[in-house]
C-alpha cells in the first residue's frame, strides 16, 4: 500500500462497507481522545491541520487522472473534519481542565451532526463539494465539521442553560 492510499483510506479503515465515511469518522474518535490526552486543545488543532494537508496531498494523489475525484475509501477528509467538530469540546476541556471523557454528550453530538452535515451537504458543503477535486473533498468535510462544531456549542448551551433558555 502507498504512502498516499495509507494516509488516505486511514490505514484501510475506507474499505469497510456500509458507509466508509461513518467508519472514517468512528476512527477519528479515539484519535481525537489520544492526542486530546497527550497535549490537550493545542496537540489537537496542530493534528487536525497535518491531517488536512496529509489529506490534500493524498487525495490529489489516489484522484490523479481519475474521473471519480471523491471514491468513497478516501476517508482523511472525515477525519480532519469530526477532529474539527470535536474541537468544541476538546477547548473547553482543556482550557478549564475538565476530563475530556466526563463531556460524553458533546462526542455524541459532535459525530451525529458531523455525519448530518456531511452526508446532506447543506449550503456551503455542497458547495465544497461540487468542486470535484481534491480541495473539495477535503474542503467539503472541514465546513461540516465547523457547522457540527457550532451545532455542539448551541446544544451545550441550550443544556446548561447558557443561552438562558
Amino acid at each position: 500500500m502507498t504512502a498516499a492510499r495509507l494516509i488516505g483510506t486511514v490505514c484501510g479503515v475506507g474499505y469497510l462497507r456500509p458507509a466508509p465515511g461513518t467508519w472514517g469518522s468512528l476512527a477519528a474518535l479515539p484519535l481525537v481522545w489520544v492526542l486530546h490526552a497527550l497535549g490537550g486543545f493545542p496537540l489537537l488543532a496542530i493534528a487536525t491541520v497535518a491531517v488536512f494537508i496529509g489529506g490534500l496531498w493524498a487525495t490529489r494523489v489516489m484522484t490523479a487522472g481519475a474521473e471519480d475525484h471523491d471514491p468513497s475509501e478516501i476517508v482523511i477528509d472525515e477525519v480532519a473534519g469530526q477532529f474539527i467538530a470535536l474541537w468544541a469540546i476538546s477547548y473547553p476541556s482543556w482550557a478549564h481542565g475538565i476530563e475530556i471523557t466526563a463531556l460524553w454528550p458533546g462526542w455524541v453530538a459532535g459525530f451525529l451532526l458531523f455525519r448530518l452535515f456531511d452526508i446532506t451537504k447543506p449550503g456551503p458543503v455542497g458547495w465544497a463539494d461540487r468542486r470535484n477535486d481534491a480541495m473539495g473533498v477535503m474542503l467539503d468535510d472541514v465546513i461540516a465539521g465547523i457547522l457540527a462544531g457550532i451545532g455542539v456549542l448551541i446544544l451545550a448551551g441550550i443544556s446548561h442553560g447558557v443561552l438562558g433558555l
